[in-house]
């Protein structure tokens, strides 16, 4: 039903900054791909949040790939976390970055840009008519790649501790439904606290990635610690995608450390086109898509 050639709509980016006075003039830089020369009524919107030592220009291939299908794609670059850390820096990033100490304030400020965003995008579409007339406002869908897969998990109601180590909620209602790169498990982070406390105020559809190779280049444990999310997530919907030999840096479209892999090409397909069935079954209400993913991944 799904292939994993290009769409029939051209693709075209647009780039800039958004600068948030309520926290210190805190600027969260944008590239926002749209399709052109097309015949839509609508486009569905996707935030994406990139990894530790990533920015706005990850992940490309699965944006392109999706905005040829008639979506909209909004990455973000969160100042604190992002490839600023590494870049200019001796040695490899993956090296610089193991050695970097990320404070609570730090990360909260992350998740704080989702919503600040989502808020500037009415008057963005405004701006640029001929991308935003077509932009629809009313849901958004939010993705993102390991650190950007868990900004997505406490968007779609993931409990997380604050700067007291409290956890709270920040849920943001206006994401409907999310595909996470990745996921990130956090017990390192709220020690005792039950796994279902954590994740099971998720409450809308998620569709969890990963890869029997996908171990955390930063921290020490393997692909089955990201299953606990979708074990615990408490939303009836849920659909999981293990790779086989898939690891951590394919759904960035980048290897650091990793050497080259021959599965890359069939891995990225089976990426894009579980995605683009998951945003057609959630942002477009395509049953058929639904159809498919459930039975391939439900």
């Amino acid at each position: 039903m799904y292939s994993p050639d290009q769409g029939p709509y051209k693709v075209l980016m647009k780039r800039g900054e958004f600068i948030d006075d309520s926290r210190d003039g805190r600027v969260v830089p944008y590239k926002i791909y749209h399709p052109a020369d097309h015949d839509l009524d609508k486009m569905p919107v996707i935030i994406w949040s990139h990894g530790f030592g990533g920015s706005r220009d990850g992940a490309a291939f699965i944006s392109r790939y999706l905005t040829s299908y008639g979506y909209t794609l909004v990455h973000i670059t969160h100042h604190g976390t992002d490839s600023s850390l590494w870049e200019g820096q001796p040695g490899h990033p993956w090296d610089v970055l193991r050695k970097v100490s990320v404070t609570r304030e730090t990360t909260l400020h992350r998740m704080h840009d989702v919503p600040f965003v989502l808020d500037q995008l009415s008057v963005w579409a405004e701006e640029n008519p001929g991308v935003g007339r077509y932009m629809d406002l009313s849901c958004f869908g939010m993705s993102g790649h390991s650190f950007g897969a868990m900004t997505s998990q406490v968007m779609a109601g993931q409990m997380f501790p604050n700067e007291g180590g409290q956890l709270i909620s920040l849920r943001e209602p206006r994401i409907s439904c999310g595909v996470l790169y990745s996921p990130v498990p956090i017990r390192h982070l709220v020690g005792e606290e039950p796994e279902p406390h954590i994740y099971g105020p998720i409450d809308i559809p998620l569709f969890h990635m990963t890869g029997t190779e996908d171990a955390s280049p930063l921290h020490d444990f393997g692909y089955d610690r990201r299953l606990v999310v979708h074990e615990y997530s408490d939303h009836p919907e849920k659909y999981i995608q293990v790779l086989e030999g898939g690891d951590h840096m394919v759904y960035n479209g980048t290897r650091g450390k990793l050497g080259a892999s021959d599965l890359r090409e069939v891995h990225e397909a089976q990426i894009k086109t579980a995605a683009l069935a998951f945003w057609d079954t959630y942002l477009k209400d395509d049953e058929k898509a639904r159809e498919w993913l459930v039975k391939t991944y439900g």
